[in-house]
């Protein structure tokens, strides 16, 4: 069937850090991004408390400001980081609207276009590019957000002033599965009501019809109650209130909660504007609601895993089980019992549930590895579950559910490359990796006569069991089919970072994929959710055009069709090239084309693909004196212990479809061999081999 693609955004390494305070023991950070919904520059203003760690993650609640104010008001001027502290809440602040556009009348109005984006998605054509401010709040900011900072994921609050709480009610309202918590100071409660709203919902939605469905008091009548408790507070000095005009409506949204059942708070203040010295006088009480709420939801929904009664038996103690062993280079894997000893200090068993297969498993098979071992256990795509744990492991525990990472996160504040946004590798255990051996330097491994079995990218998943360090265990959301979660381990996920972290394809681009395989279909995918207009798929299987179109490619393109090398066909095709190629065939002459192919000027290239050993890459200097760049990537620039986890939520949620990738299915070990030539067949993308 078609494979669908939702847009996914994440540029974890894109952020922009432009300034930094401390208060109350904690920091308050903003940054700068480039955004996908908005296609501007977003700025937002964030504050961790000091309690906030990755051990200790802190509670997210996200403050939307009013009319005319910007990410640095409710920062600045109402003292919230005092009271976020005691609570060990996360305080996150966006801009209220999308800068530097360049609409025609953008600047002209304080209560419309950049003073007041009025945290809709717009539909008229005008405004439909770059105001997006629902869509940049409920999903683009809390990626980047969850992605980045000690934050407790899945359980968020949210909040905001006037505009901003309208913008908070109805993210709560149309997300009642997202939020946990909802609160307003002086919300534009029934917007189709009143100018301000009229006036929005006409220019950005064409009608103030079309407005209802972002009406807090109009959805609460379509689709309420909602399963959480609103709590308001409105000023009864509030000019907007007590005015010429009630731009508020407060009763309004009141009656129709009261009607619909809802839990509801609803205070008025005597003698209270509508100024941030309102919102300064009540904001403890708003953020102490937030953190009981949230921390009674994140207590009260415990993600239970439960432990399969035959780990209480084995732990502890050598488990024999059934392995697909490689011997000797170029020849059939052999399927033999192996024992698989206990885990030592900082090491974790886990009995492995589904394997797939990647190309660089055949790649060290074929003998062409320089670091390649045998007799050895290879593969390193799988899903897992964690049997037992060895001293001193603490991020996983029997049961927990996992994908092994060939590439580790050790997360030590005194490794430069994991405190590093630039990198995702780390060096930690590469020495003894690279070496077939666990970081003590022994294999976990034997054979039936004792003799040692080596261990293959840390992980060794063509075994019913493996032992792992513990910094190569990625806990996922038990939740996950783990024959899908597998993908998640190298090739996919290298695809797609490549796209959203290594290169940062912007929308707009051209894209050039050489290798239609899994990791080069993964880069189209990511490259359409990036928003790229024209994307080449080239491989020499016209077979894999199919599924390529499907992921987004505009263009596919055989290389036997042509007598020129491809980056002289598409040169001519694109005039001066493509803004971004991929090479995902490790072919040193494929790399070659790949960078000149790409655009004069500002070309990126990004070689994915493992090439033999010994190759070398040439190309002549001029290519890049002239503009160009060439890159690399491994992982895909994830950080797997921090991301692999979200990406698999991403999947769950709907957001990042992977299914199309699996072409193949066995069952057993003893398959491997079988899945090892569908994947020579030239149709298969992941052959998937469930173990149990």
């Amino acid at each position: 069937s078609k494979a669908t693609v939702s847009v996914l955004y994440w540029k974890t390494m894109s952020l922009t850090k432009v300034a930094e305070f401390k208060t109350h023991g904690g920091m308050v950070l903003k940054y700068t991004h480039d955004s996908y919904t908005t296609h501007t520059k977003m700025t937002f203003n964030i504050f961790i408390p000091a309690t906030a760690t990755k051990d200790n993650l802190g509670l997210p609640l996200y403050f939307l400001a009013g009319l005319t104010c910007t990410e640095d008001n409710f920062m600045v001027k109402c003292g919230a980081q005092v009271h976020a502290a005691r609570h060990n809440v996360v305080l996150i602040a966006p801009d209220t609207s999308p800068r530097g556009a360049g609409i025609e009348g953008e600047d002209d109005s304080w209560d419309f276009g950049t003073g007041a984006g009025f945290y809709v998605n717009a539909t008229a054509e005008k405004w439909s590019k770059h105001y997006n401010m629902f869509d940049y709040v409920n999903k683009e900011l809390q990626e980047i957000v969850e992605a980045n900072f000690p934050v407790l994921p899945g359980f968020r609050g949210i909040t905001g002033h006037s505009m901003g709480g309208h913008g908070a009610l109805i993210s709560a309202f149309k997300n009642p599965n997202q939020y946990v918590s909802v609160s307003a100071f002086s919300p534009i409660c029934h917007p189709t009501k009143c100018p301000w709203g009229e006036k929005a919902f006409t220019n950005y939605l064409g009608s103030v019809e079309a407005g209802k469905d972002w009406d807090a008091t109009e959805l609460m009548l379509k689709n309420g109650p909602f399963p959480f408790t609103i709590m308001c507070d409105v000023g009864l000095g509030d000019n907007f209130l007590i005015g010429d005009v009630n731009q508020l409506r407060p009763d309004d949204l009141d009656a129709a909660m009261k009607e619909k059942g809802q839990k509801f708070i609803s205070r008025r203040q005597p003698g209270y504007d509508h100024s941030y010295y309102f919102i300064s006088s009540f904001i403890s009480e708003h953020i102490k609601f937030h953190a009981t709420e949230l921390r009674k939801a994140s207590k009260a929904a415990p993600t239970i895993v439960e432990v399969p009664k035959e780990f209480a038996e084995t732990a502890g103690k050598v488990i024999k089980c059934k392995a697909a062993v490689a011997y000797a280079a170029n020849e059939p894997l052999k399927v033999v019992e192996v024992n698989v000893a206990p885990p030592k200090a900082g090491e974790v068993r886990v009995k492995v549930i589904a394997n797939a297969l990647c190309h660089t498993d055949v790649y060290t098979l074929s003998g062409q590895d320089p670091e390649g071992l045998f007799p050895s256990i290879l593969g390193h795509e799988a899903g897992a579950i964690v049997e037992s744990v060895g001293e001193g492991v603490t991020s996983v525990k029997p049961g927990d559910h996992v994908v092994p990472c060939y590439t580790p996160q050790c997360n030590k504040p005194e490794c430069i490359f994991c405190m590093s946004p630039k990198t995702n590798l780390c060096p930690c255990i590469r020495a003894t990796q690279g070496k077939g051996v666990m970081p003590d330097g022994t294999s976990r491994f034997t054979d039936a006569d004792g003799k040692t079995i080596y261990h293959f990218m840390g992980c060794s998943t063509f075994s019913e069991y493996t032992v792992l360090a513990e910094i190569s265990c990625a806990k996922i959301n038990p939740e996950m089919a783990l024959d899908k979660a597998c993908l998640f381990g190298c090739g996919v996920s290298t695809g797609l970072g490549a796209v959203w972290n290594t290169t940062k394809v912007e929308s707009n681009s051209s894209v050039a994929v050489w290798g239609l395989g899994a990791v080069g279909l993964a880069v189209i995918q990511a490259a359409k959710a990036s928003g790229a207009s024209r994307i080449f798929g080239i491989d020499m299987n016209p077979k894999k055009f199919t599924i390529a179109k499907e992921l987004g490619a505009t263009d596919c393109l055989n290389p036997a069709d042509y007598e020129k090398p491809m980056n002289e066909v598409l040169v001519e095709m694109t005039k001066w090239g493509v803004d971004y190629t991929f090479d995902c065939t490790g072919n040193v002459k494929v790399m070659r084309q790949a960078l000149e192919a790409a655009h004069r000027g500002w070309g990126v290239s990004c070689v994915i693909g493992v090439a033999a050993s010994g190759q070398e890459i040439a190309t002549r200097p001029f290519q890049l004196v002239t503009g160009r760049k060439w890159c690399g990537t491994a992982f895909g620039g994830w950080k797997s212990r921090t991301h692999v986890p979200m990406l698999i939520e991403k999947n769950l949620n709907g957001e990042l479809p992977v299914d199309h990738f699996i072409t193949h299915r066995f069952k057993g070990v003893e398959k491997i061999n079988e899945a090892i030539d569908a994947l020579h067949g030239g149709e298969c993308l992941r052959a998937v081999v469930n173990y149990f």
